[in-house]
C-alpha cells in the first residue's frame, strides 16, 4: 500500500525556474506543494489554503539584495497566523541576516541553490514543528473550553424570589472585598456555586478558585492535603506536594463542610488564617500565602460552639461576612423557572423536543417539600427528560418515586411500593433531620462512617 504524503507547503519566489524545480522534487515528499511569483497574492492564498510551510523569498524585484522586502512579507504572514512556520530564501544569506529572520519569527533559513537532502531535512523539521504548534493550539482551546464547561454550570444563579434578590444583593456587595464569607445552607442549595459567584466577580477572578471538601479528608491527611508536603515526609510522600492553600495563592480558597472538621484540626486551621502561612509536612521554614477565604456548611454552627464542637475564634475568623441561603421549599416562586431551565438543559442534551411543564404539576412541585433541594429538584427533572415519551412533562414523568402526597412523602412508607433505597432515603433525611444536619451524629445513629454516609448523601441526591 502507498504511503500517504502529507503537509502543505507554499513556496514564493520570483525565480520561475526555481519555483519549477522545487516542485517537481517536493512533491515527491509532500501532500500538496504551491508555488507563486507574486508576494502581494499572500494573503488571498492564505485565506484559501491553510498552509503547514511557507517558503518565502527574501529578495523580490523591487529590493534585490537587502531583504527588507522579505522581512515585510514574513511580518504580514505572522500576522494573518501567528503559528504559520516560515522558511526564508536567500542567495545573499549571511548569518546576521539569519539571526535577524529568526527573531522575527522564521522557523529556519535557505540558501538557494540549495542541495536537495538539506532542503528536505530542514522542511521534514518544519513541518514537525508545525504539527507540534497545531497540537499546542489545539490543546489549549480544548483546556480553555473545559474550563469554560465546568465554570458554565455554575455561571448563573438562578432565582427572583426576594429571598434570592437579596442573597444577590449581599454577592454584589462583597464581591469586590477580600472578606471572609461564610455560607450557610442545606444540602443541595448551591454553597458552591455561590462561593463561585464570589470570586467570578472578585478583583481576584484571574486567580484560581481552589476548593476543598473537608468532610472528606480524614484526619491523617488534613495537613498534608492543605499545607502540602516534602519528599520523604512519610510513606507515601514520594514527591513534593504543594497543599490547597498554596494552590489558592493570589486567588479564592473555598472549604466545604467546614462544620464537619473536628476541634484538633480547627485549631491548625484557625493557627494557618491567623498567620497567612504555612509549613509544608516535614519542612521547617513557613511559607506565605493571599488568599480570599470563603466558606460553607450545612450545620448549625452557632448551636455548634454551645456545644464545644466548633471553636469560637474560628467562627470569628471565617465569617466577616455571613450567607444564608434559603431552602427550595422557601423559593416557591423560583421553581418553576429552576424546573423550565433544567428542562431546557436536559431536552438539549439528550436531544428531546421537551417544551414546558404540563398543568397542575407546578403546583404540585410547590407543594412538595424538597429535602434535596435544588439538587433533587435537578436530579428529578433530568430524569423525567430521559424516561418520558411525551413532549409536555406530566405529574407521572415528575413524581414516579414519589407516590404519596408531597407533603406526606417524609413520614411514610408505602407497602405497595416499597423499595429499599426508598427506605434508607427516609431513614437517612430522618437522622439528618433529628441531629439539625450533623453528618457525623447522624452517621453514628445510622450504622454508618461519615464517608459511607457521604456516598449515600450523593447517590440520592440528598
Amino acid at each position: 500500500m502507498k504511503e500517504q504524503k502529507s503537509g502543505k507547503i507554499l513556496i514564493i519566489d520570483d525565480n520561475e525556474d526555481l519555483l519549477k524545480a522545487a516542485k517537481i522534487y517536493l512533491k515527491r515528499h509532500f501532500g500538496q506543494v504551491d508555488v507563486e511569483t507574486n508576494p502581494g497574492l499572500i494573503p488571498i492564498l492564505m485565506v484559501n489554503e491553510q498552509y503547514d510551510i511557507i517558503m518565502l523569498d527574501m529578495n523580490f524585484t523591487k529590493d534585490v539584495s537587502s531583504g527588507q522586502e522579505g522581512f515585510y512579507w514574513l511580518d504580514r504572514i505572522l500576522e494573518i497566523d501567528s503559528s504559520a512556520v516560515v522558511v526564508l530564501i536567500t542567495a545573499y544569506g549571511d548569518i546576521n541576516t539569519a539571526v535577524k529572520a529568526i527573531k522575527e519569527g522564521a522557523t529556519d533559513f535557505v540558501l538557494k541553490p540549495w542541495e536537495n537532502e538539506k532542503l528536505l531535512g530542514t522542511l521534514n523539521s518544519a513541518l514537525k514543528l508545525r504539527e507540534s504548534k497545531l497540537e499546542v493550539t489545539q490543546l489549549k482551546s480544548q483546556q480553555q473550553q473545559l474550563l469554560q464547561d465546568i465554570d458554565s454550570k455554575f455561571k448563573d444563579i438562578i432565582g427572583q424570589s426576594p429571598s434570592m434578590i437579596k442573597v444577590f444583593e449581599t454577592i454584589e456587595r462583597v464581591a469586590k472585598t477580600d472578606a471572609n464569607v461564610l455560607i450557610l445552607g442545606e444540602n443541595g442549595t448551591g454553597k458552591e456555586l455561590i462561593s463561585r459567584a464570589i470570586h467570578r466577580n472578585s478583583k481576584r477572578h484571574k486567580a484560581p478558585f481552589v476548593g476543598v471538601d473537608l468532610g472528606a479528608i480524614t484526619t491523617t491527611l488534613f495537613e498534608s492535603e492543605l499545607f502540602g508536603h516534602k519528599k520523604g515526609a512519610f510513606t507515601d510522600a514520594k514527591d513534593d506536594r504543594t497543599g490547597r492553600f498554596e494552590q489558592a495563592n493570589s486567588g479564592t480558597l473555598f472549604l466545604d463542610e467546614i462544620g464537619n472538621l473536628p476541634l484538633a484540626l480547627q485549631s491548625k486551621l484557625l493557627a494557618a488564617l491567623q498567620n497567612r502561612e504555612i509549613t509544608r509536612v516535614g519542612a521547617n521554614k513557613p511559607v506565605s500565602v493571599d488568599i480570599r477565604l470563603i466558606s460553607a456548611t450545612n450545620m448549625p454552627i452557632h448551636q455548634m460552639i454551645h456545644e464545644n464542637s466548633f471553636r469560637q475564634d474560628l467562627l470569628y475568623r471565617i465569617n466577616t461576612i455571613e450567607i444564608t441561603l434559603p431552602p427550595l421549599r422557601e423559593r416557591l416562586e423560583d421553581i418553576p423557572i429552576l424546573a423550565n431551565h433544567f428542562i431546557e438543559t436536559y431536552s438539549k442534551k439528550y436531544q428531546k423536543d421537551i417544551r414546558k411543564l404540563g398543568d397542575g404539576l407546578i403546583k404540585r412541585m410547590q407543594k412538595y417539600h424538597w429535602p434535596g433541594n435544588i439538587r433533587e429538584l435537578q436530579h428529578s427533572i433530568e430524569r423525567a427528560v430521559i424516561m418520558t415519551s411525551h413532549s409536555i412533562l406530566q405529574q407521572e414523568d415528575l413524581f414516579v418515586h414519589k407516590q404519596l402526597s408531597p407533603e406526606k412523602q417524609e413520614d411514610l412508607v408505602s407497602l405497595e411500593h416499597l423499595n429499599i433505597e426508598d427506605v434508607e432515603k427516609i431513614l437517612i433525611r430522618k437522622a439528618l433531620q433529628k441531629h439539625n444536619g450533623h453528618i457525623t451524629r447522624a452517621a453514628e445513629e445510622l450504622g454508618l462512617t461519615r464517608s459511607s454516609l457521604y456516598r449515600r448523601l450523593e447517590r440520592y441526591g440528598l
